[in-house]
């Protein structure tokens, strides 16, 4: 629980202290659903990505110069079999990122990543992004799988931008009279639970 709660911490902070900068995407697979999405120019979409491989890989070598292999500097491999380890990647990305585009909210998808490290950290490690998976691989020489931490996690960034559009509609499903909203009493009045 240590570990998840400082991985969404962190992930909390930056958001919060780049986001004004430069979006605070810090993730490749985050980087490629802005672009589905048409929130982000497409040719900026590499010099993100490399940046984010350059920041990633920086802070690995910086932790194998501390502190040795110790760990194997948090690379991320599977534990169960490799189509345990796709499926869960692309579902936590899908959500993560689905949380990331309809909130952005620095502790809320910071929350969402702590609450994804926790249940799928020993799993997969949870990366949910694949700068995360790659510098510790370049670092610490463990490719196990490696591609998976690529795929799954833009597999899930699809979905989660397909899912996000869905949820979004330019035109109401279903009309609703003016001035109402739904699951909120209006003002200066209550709602029975059969209303």
């Amino acid at each position: 629980m240590g570990v998840a709660a400082v991985f969404g911490l962190t992930v909390a902070a930056v958001i919060a202290a780049l986001a004004p900068i430069s979006g605070a995407h810090i993730n490749p697979a985050a980087t490629f659903a802005l672009l589905l999405a048409g929130r982000f120019p497409p040719g900026r979409v590499l010099p993100y990505i490399a940046a984010q491989l350059l920041g990633a890989t920086g802070a690995a070598f910086v932790l194998l110069a501390l502190f040795g292999l110790k760990g194997n500097l948090g690379a991320t491999l599977p534990a169960g079999t490799i189509i345990q380890a796709f499926v869960l990647e692309a579902v936590l990305t899908f959500f993560l990122l689905l949380v990331a585009l309809r909130s952005g909210l620095p502790w809320v998808v910071g929350g969402v990543v702590a609450l994804e490290a926790a249940m799928g950290g020993p799993i997969t490690g949870a990366s949910m992004n694949p700068a995360r998976s790659f510098s510790p691989a370049l670092a610490s020489g463990l490719w196990t799988a490696h591609w998976l931490y690529w795929l799954a996690p833009l597999l899930g960034a699809a979905l989660a931008v397909t899912a996000n559009h869905l949820l979004s509609p330019t035109q109401p499903l279903e009309p609703r009279p003016h001035g109402t909203q739904e699951f909120m009493p209006q003002r200066g009045k209550t709602r029975s639970p059969s209303n």
